[in-house]
């Protein structure tokens, strides 16, 4: 197999920062309500100036992970931090995260192997396991 010329797996590392960074720009404008939708792959491929399929090419070979995985990755660890606040509906949390109710408990079981629901109980039962009493 050829090795690829160093300034290729330099532009491929280039990609792959410039990438991360828009995705965390954008999901930081996102969460934060300063846009209401997220980019599809096509439109964050044009904010960095390429290619849809060169940037997902790019960022599986770099990173072995579909470019989608990402954004994934960030919206469990955000649903997660959401679902600990019991007064918010999962419907709410949902539709926070841009998803409809039931695409949300599929993605959300897909990637936890808990429904939203599950993962809240397991939350407050844990909560209340570790709840020490006071010594009378």
């Amino acid at each position: 197999m050829a090795k690829l010329p160093q300034e290729y797996v330099s532009r491929q590392a280039e990609i792959v920062a410039r990438f991360h960074q828009a995705l965390h720009t954008h999901l930081e404008d996102f969460l934060a309500g300063r846009v209401e939708q997220l980019h599809t792959l096509t439109e964050l491929a044009s904010v960095l100036c390429l290619h849809p399929g060169h940037l997902s090419q790019v960022i599986k070979a770099a990173t072995g992970h579909h470019a989608c995985h990402f954004y994934e990755q960030r919206l469990v660890v955000e649903a997660k931090k959401r679902l600990k606040d019991t007064s918010l509906p999962i419907g709410t949390i949902a539709r926070q995260l841009d998803y409809e109710v039931s695409n949300f408990t599929k993605f959300f079981k897909r990637f936890t192997g808990l429904t939203p629901s599950q993962y809240r109980k397991t939350i407050t039962t844990s909560a209340e396991d570790n709840q020490v009493g006071c010594p009378n």
